[in-house]
């Protein structure tokens, strides 16, 4: 097997185990491979094990692989931080958004949607470790902003997702997590998504009801921010 086979092969193992530990359906949670900084070689050659979802953060660069691997089947999700001038093609080419975190950003992908394709499947970024760097609504914004995007006819809101602040204490990844599928719990609205859970942390987000966990390192090895694509 190629080193991308085998990645792959090992997160979804531990997907299974951490599935198993929490008794969930491990089929229940969705590998979402971050594809972003690597070439349409690798998207193409994870494609090759079964691997169908691939998240992006650049726009230009995601574009640019959807032109390359058109011949495939695939699922695209964006996952970076969004512009207001650059919803447009995102709403155009791709399936989920999983980082609109205020109101303007899910009004401007409602309308922009094409009328041919389905609703856009999108969550609610939301910044539940407090951090200045990082996007997202505030726990205390979510209310209105889910309630309002609920009414754009051209998104449909799946859940929420969130980038807590990395840490290596096994104990101190769930508080995040929990706190995230409170927020969405208390929303009262049928929600199915939680986008959270990352290589580091894959298994507390599982325990704490991840349904996408987003893993870019361990499928493809550590990113070259610096190379050309």
């Amino acid at each position: 097997m190629s080193t991308i086979a085998e990645n792959i092969a090992k997160v979804r193992e531990r997907i299974r185990e951490a599935a198993q530990a929490s008794q969930r359906d491990s089929e229940a949670v969705g590998l979402l491979a971050v594809s972003k900084t690597k070439p349409a070689a690798a998207v193409r050659e994870a494609s090759a094990c079964g691997q169908r979802d691939f998240g992006e953060n650049y726009l230009q660069e995601a574009l640019a692989k959807q032109a390359e691997l058109a011949d495939l089947d695939l699922v695209w999700h964006f996952i970076g931080p969004i512009q207001s001038n650059k919803t447009k093609p995102i709403a155009e080419h791709f399936h989920w958004v999983h980082s609109v975190d205020r109101l303007k950003v899910a009004q401007r992908l409602s309308e922009q949607r094409p009328a041919h394709l389905p609703p856009l499947n999108v969550c609610l970024q939301v910044n539940v470790s407090g951090e200045a760097s990082k996007s997202g609504c505030t726990p205390e914004e979510l209310q209105g902003l889910a309630q309002a995007v609920t009414q754009l006819p051209g998104l449909r809101l799946r859940g929420l997702m969130t980038i807590p602040e990395p840490t290596d204490d096994a104990q101190a990844q769930h508080a995040p997590l929990a706190r995230l599928r409170q927020l969405r719990d208390s929303l009262n609205l049928d929600l199915d998504t939680l986008s959270m859970g990352m290589s580091q942390d894959l298994e507390a987000a599982i325990a704490e009801g991840a349904t996408w966990v987003r893993i870019g390192t361990a499928l493809f090895g550590a990113r070259d921010y610096g190379s050309p694509l």
